[in-house]
């Protein structure tokens, strides 16, 4: 957090600029600056011990001389400005919590809990924030589409940037599932068989957890099936965290540079056959597909 803050009726807390992240701590004002780096390592506290550095920015741009020892009475005056503000602005207790750990601790949902939702082609894009979390986890995408004669190519579902996501889509007529691990590996699952021509097609790809790793990553199968037919699996792990800023759900296209380089077409790879809707489903249930059933009822009246 950090704040700029100028009020004539505070005159300890007038003209600076105050920040904490992660338990490092700094603050500005009238031309000096003290700060000091925290170890970000979960609960290590022992926030007494930080070493404090001070600058005298107006001369000393850079920063290459610590002035510390030279005006102490300077360093804990500030130091005492940073407590004042932390206090008025929230900032206390100081957060000890790893990078880590605060990436995958849950946090309130902007549209509450969303075990399953449905999106459409030729939609906005979806923000993460708001899309079924599927942090470690177990899920399930399954795209409803038809395909023409001549076969169709391109995006299903994509989530994420180039620095981890996962797009479900249709090359060269088969079946495909890419997993961009945090931009630093990429696993594709392709299927055995090619998607056949025809209406009311579903395409899935199907995630079991079956354990995490010593960094929080989850681990399992990915499965992909055409209709309810198993036509390939892989083994993939799935990051701890979001993907990161500016990752969206697009449905019948990628979204920016597209999760992974080799998707087919021209950006933003668009799908050549007919999306009805994809839905993604993290609530462990069964998938029933209520149209078919409601379908097969009525022709037994």
């Amino acid at each position: 957090m950090r704040y700029t803050f100028d009020d004539a009726h505070a005159p300890t807390l007038k003209d600076f600029q105050y920040y904490s992240m992660l338990g490092s701590r700094g603050i500005w004002r009238k031309g000096w600056k003290a700060s000091t780096t925290h170890p970000t390592l979960s609960d290590w506290g022992h926030f007494g011990q930080d070493h404090w550095e001070l600058y005298h920015t107006d001369v000393d741009r850079s920063e290459s001389r610590d002035l510390a020892a030279e005006h102490p009475e300077i360093l804990e005056e500030l130091k005492a400005l940073w407590f004042a503000a932390a206090g008025r602005f929230s900032g206390l207790p100081i957060d000890d919590r790893g990078v880590v750990e605060l990436l995958t601790t849950p946090r309130p949902h902007l549209a509450g809990k969303v075990y399953r939702a449905t999106y459409f082609p030729g939609t906005d894009p979806v923000p993460e924030a708001v899309a079924p979390n599927i942090l470690n986890r177990s899920y399930k995408i399954g795209a409803l589409v038809d395909i023409p004669p001549t076969g169709s190519e391109g995006v299903l579902f994509h989530e994420g940037t180039r620095f981890g996501g996962h797009v479900l889509y249709i090359k060269e007529g088969h079946l495909n599932y890419s997993y961009n691990f945090v931009g630093m590996e990429t696993i594709t699952i392709t299927s055995d068989e090619e998607v056949p021509a025809g209406k009311d097609i579903i395409l899935a790809a199907v995630f079991d957890k079956e354990g995490e790793e010593a960094g929080g990553a989850a681990f399992g199968t990915l499965t992909l099936y055409i209709n309810e037919e198993k036509v390939g699996e892989g083994r993939i792990r799935t990051q701890p965290s979001r993907f990161g800023l500016g990752s969206y759900i697009t449905v019948g296209r990628a979204y920016g540079a597209g999760v992974i380089e080799d998707l087919p077409g021209e950006h933003p790879w668009t799908f050549t056959g007919t999306i009805d809707r994809v839905t993604i489903d993290i609530s462990g249930r069964q998938y029933v597909d209520l149209e078919k059933e409601a379908r097969a009822i009525l022709a037994r009246i």
